[in-house]
């Protein structure tokens, strides 16, 4: 059976493991990390005290991308010892009725390292159409008789993405900006800048992976569709009509 693989933060129960029966170490995180990613790839481990009542010992929440890979893990490893003394118990967390969690998009480079697992180094490419500085000055604060202004650096990015095997191309637009206390100041407007730039390319990344599904078919083969339910005006853009845009 075939699974739709999104660039978001996996938010569904059938993707998330919990593990408990866990014995105190050093480098818990990293040995379940170790154990679990044999399985698929990971989007986070997080391991915790359990609660006074529970008694001793830790428990840990395992996110997958892929409600395949967790339900693989979860079969092999119930029951097993791997890094301890002790089995572990490991089970598919239930889902809750009635509570519906935010779905939020991923990161660029958590985009990056999940589109490099499913389609490989060479797999995709990405390049920067245009990044704009849309700077201005949000306005005058007056404090003991004197007037103060913040600027606000603000970088407006649009980024393409390319899968030349399969025939995708994909384009995200996003705003980078943040305050500068001291304007008057070279080198904080500087390092403000550059955060800035950085930002908004990340962002408009992410916004571009967004537009991406990747089918996973039981062979393992994955097939890439484009999601259309992402679509913003821009897309239709040739690239100087989006840099025009951008200017004005």
């Amino acid at each position: 059976m075939a699974e739709v693989v999104e660039f978001r933060v996996p938010a569904g129960s059938a993707q998330t493991l919990l593990v408990w029966g866990l014995e105190t170490e050093p480098g818990l995180e990293h040995s379940l990390f170790s154990a679990f990613s044999k399985f698929g790839l990971l989007y986070s481990v997080r391991a915790h005290r359990n609660a006074a009542v529970a008694g001793p010992g830790y428990y840990a929440i395992i996110k997958f991308y892929s409600a395949g890979d967790a339900s693989r893990a979860q079969r092999t490893c119930n029951g097993q010892r791997l890094f301890q003394k002790s089995p572990l118990k490991v089970c598919v967390c239930t889902k809750q009725k009635g509570f519906q969690q935010q779905v939020l998009a991923l990161n660029s480079s958590k985009c990056q390292e999940l589109a490099n697992h499913y389609l490989g180094f060479n797999g995709w490419s990405s390049r920067i159409i245009t990044l704009q500085n849309v700077s201005g000055f949000d306005g005058e604060n007056e404090e003991l008789g004197k007037t103060l202004q913040k600027r606000s650096v603000k970088y407006l990015c649009a980024v393409e993405v390319t899968l030349p095997n399969h025939g995708v191309r994909t384009r995200g637009v996003a705003l980078g900006e943040a305050d500068v206390e001291n304007g008057e100041d070279p080198l904080e407007f500087v390092t403000a800048t550059r955060r800035v730039q950085k930002l908004a390319v990340g962002k408009a990344l992410s916004s571009a992976f967004q537009k991406i599904l990747l089918v996973v078919l039981e062979n393992g083969k994955v097939v890439v569709e484009y999601n259309s339910s992402q679509e913003e005006p821009t897309d239709f853009l040739t690239e100087e009509e989006l840099k025009g845009l951008v200017q004005v």
